[in-house]
Formats: C-alpha cells, sequence, structure tokens
C-alpha cells in the first residue's frame, strides 16, 4: 500500500505529469496542493503543513543555518531565471545602469527571498554595488514574510526599511516614493500586496534595456542559470522512510523528461513549418533544466557563498548539509 503524502508544489509544464497522475513515485500517494511560492514558504516555515514541499533556496539555507533541521533538501529545482534582468526603476529616476543604484530608495518583497539574494550579489559580483549601498524597502510584514519565521534582522551595514502596510512596493513606485524595485511580486497570494502592473506602466522601465540580452551575457560568462526554489522533506519522514528521497527525485525527473519531450516536439514542428532556423532548433534542443546535485553544483554553493557573503548565514553551509546524502551524487 502506497504511503500518502501531502505536497505542496507548483504548476508548471515541469511538474505537470505528477499533477495529473501521468507520473506517480512509486510507494508513494501524492496527496498535492498548488500553493502560490510566497504563501507555501511562509506555511512550511510557520506552521509546517506539508510533509514535501517546494522551498526557498534561501530561507532553507538560512533556517539550517540556525538549527532548524526540520526539513532536508533534495536537488530537485522547480524554478529557476535570470532574476536580475527584472529589476524595474522608475523612468525620471536618472538610473540609466547598475551603479546608479547605489544611494537610491529600491522595494524588495522580502530581503531574505532567494530572488532578492541572487540580484544582491549579480549586482556587488558583475557591477561593484554592495547591497551596503542601497536603502532598501521591504513589503512583508514581520507576521506574513519568511523572516518573520527566521528571526530575519538586516544584516550589519544594510538599511532596511519596512513599507507600511497600507502601502506596497507598486504604489510608492508609482508615487516616486521608491526609484526601483529589486524585485516585484505581482501575484494574488496571502503574502505579497502589490497589485500594480509596473512591467506595463508608462513611468516604469527594465533597468536593463534588453533583459534577454543581458541574461545572454551572464550565463556566457559565469555558466549560471539562477535556481530559486528546491524541494524539501520532513527531516523525520526522510528518516522513517530513506527510500522517499529518491523515489520523489525519480518522479520530478519523469516528470521533467515529458516536459522536454514536449517541448521538443514544438521545436521539430517550428522547424518543419520554417517558423525557424535550424541553428535555433539546434540550440533550443539543448536541456533547459536538470534536477540533481552534480548538474548544479556551482549554481547551488554560489547561492551558499552570496547567502554567507550577505549576512544571512553565519558561514557558508556545504551540499551535504543542505541535501538528503542519499542524494548527492545524483
Amino acid at each position: 500500500m502506497d504511503i500518502p503524502v501531502s505536497i505542496g508544489m507548483p504548476n508548471n509544464p515541469r511538474t505537470w505529469a505528477l499533477l495529473s497522475g501521468q507520473v506517480k513515485p512509486q510507494g508513494i500517494d501524492l496527496v498535492p496542493s498548488v500553493v502560490h511560492p510566497s504563501e507555501l514558504f511562509w506555511r512550511q516555515l510557520r506552521f509546517g503543513d506539508f510533509d514535501v514541499s517546494e522551498f526557498s533556496i534561501s530561507s532553507l539555507l538560512i533556517a539550517l543555518s540556525q538549527g532548524d533541521d526540520r526539513w532536508i533538501g533534495i536537488p530537485i529545482f522547480t524554478t529557476r531565471r535570470f532574476f536580475h534582468t527584472g529589476i524595474m526603476v522608475r523612468r525620471d529616476s536618472g538610473i540609466e545602469t547598475p551603479a546608479d543604484l547605489k544611494g537610491r530608495r529600491i522595494g524588495v518583497p522580502e530581503y531574505q527571498q532567494t530572488a532578492a539574494l541572487w540580484n544582491r550579489g549579480i549586482l556587488q559580483h558583475e557591477f561593484d554595488v554592495s547591497p551596503t549601498e542601497i536603502e532598501f524597502w521591504m513589503e512583508r510584514t514581520p507576521d506574513h514574510s519568511h523572516g518573520g519565521a527566521t528571526g530575519f534582522r538586516p544584516p550589519p551595514g544594510v538599511t532596511v526599511n519596512q513599507i507600511p502596510p497600507e502601502q506596497s512596493i507598486g504604489s510608492m513606485m508609482l508615487s516616486g516614493e521608491l526609484e526601483g524595485a529589486l524585485h516585484y511580486v505581482l501575484d494574488n497570494n496571502l503574502v505579497d500586496r502589490s497589485r500594480v502592473d509596473l512591467a506595463s506602466h508608462p513611468d516604469i522601465r527594465m533597468l536593463f534595456p534588453d533583459p534577454v540580452a543581458e541574461g545572454a551575457r551572464y550565463f556566457a560568462r559565469t555558466g549560471i542559470y539562477p535556481i530559486n526554489h528546491a524541494m524539501a522533506i520532513k527531516r523525520e519522514l526522510a528518516e522513517r522512510h530513506p527510500w522517499m528521497v529518491l523515489n520523489l527525485l525519480k518522479a520530478f525527473r519523469a516528470s521533467n523528461d515529458v516536459a522536454e519531450r514536449q517541448r521538443m516536439e514544438h521545436v521539430e514542428y517550428h522547424l518543419r513549418s520554417g517558423m525557424i532556423t535550424q541553428e535555433a532548433a539546434k540550440a533550443l534542443s539543448e536541456k533547459i533544466l536538470e534536477h540533481g546535485v552534480a548538474a548544479n553544483r556551482k549554481t547551488i554553493e554560489t547561492a551558499a557563498q552570496y547567502s554567507h557573503e550577505q549576512g544571512l548565514t553565519p558561514r557558508q553551509l556545504a551540499l551535504n548539509e543542505v541535501f538528503a546524502a542519499s542524494t548527492l551524487d545524483e
């Protein structure tokens, strides 16, 4: 008889086969809930609602570094993006380059969230802009934030102001009280409260005029495709049923393979139809996302490095402290 396991997970092409039941982890009866990540991580950190869940890389590192060992990571990486290409600024702010962010009032949903971790690290290492040189304004309140559950305090030398509850990053961007947004979450959920579509507003523009070109430049130079979320399992469940960890990893890999086959069918169709070139088809045939430690070691170690550099963790955690031992060679 399969063991029922509650799981909070994303709804995207990489997980559709699991959500539909096309792929099933051996010995496990998944009881899935699709929950917005902002809300999901808050619920896990506060209440531990799910046996297994998608989890903020940054918050997992912080929790583990503080001795909160309720979870252990599984190297299933459900979300990744070149987050820094989404930094937005007001057109009248005079911010033309990353260096111009120094001394400016910049909004962030939550200082410790992984997207913000990546953006600060990239600004520092690529553009020589330190977190101590920016005035941050955080939207999430302590009772509805990941940091409220981990005891977040601004690192030494970093200014983090609290956005009043009646305002948001969106409203303060439009009023001119904020000059930019390091990251912006528009989706309706229990944690974030911005509702203005800044990306389409005439007063707002992207810091990088060509986000695709900047993402390509960054990847070509570093080889890093930033990972935002992993999966984590309650440690007591993994210790009671250690076989679950690799069975879940295998299932997510199988679901990812389904998504890759479907993606390649689209590539081949567009090639046959003459809508893309052979060169473009070859580039698109490269596998976009792989789970496991081996394929993602540099990226995860960089996130752990940034976490320590930015004062979120007292030391750089090693991967064997973050992920289940059975997955380290996967």
